[in-house]
């Protein structure tokens, strides 16, 4: 089992910067995949960024590439999203979530294991 405990979201106005962390207990942290979607409410969850156990093959949705950086620390369990340059389109619940095996996918249905979430409002 993975547990996954998101902190960070908060309000900011547009333009502003968040830094969303996820702590991840229980299995074997550095052999996972990591990543962060979103969702508001109405809509489906969205793939925001996923990397891969190495932090050297991250992947980005569209909408996020040159704004958001996701990259990890496995020395201390935790994931982190960097979200600079932000809009109110990225308002949503962010969640973290965990999967096994090498390879970074965008499907959420391929990860096991997932956070709370976090609020994250921009304000225009």
């Amino acid at each position: 089992q993975v547990q996954l405990v998101e902190s960070g979201g908060g309000l900011v106005q547009a333009g502003g910067s968040l830094r969303l962390s996820c702590a991840a207990s229980g299995r074997a942290y550095r052999y996972l995949v990591m990543g962060w979607f979103r969702q508001v409410p109405g809509k489906e969850r969205e793939f925001v960024a996923a990397i891969n156990y190495r932090g050297d093959s991250p992947d980005y949705a569209d909408s996020v590439k040159g704004r958001f950086t996701i990259f990890r620390d496995n020395a201390k369990n935790t994931v982190y999203l960097q979200m600079n340059s932000l809009e109110p389109e990225d308002t949503a619940v962010y969640y973290c979530a965990a999967k096994g095996g090498p390879f970074v996918t965008k499907a959420g249905g391929s990860y096991d294991y997932w956070g709370q979430g976090t609020q994250v409002t921009v304000s225009s």
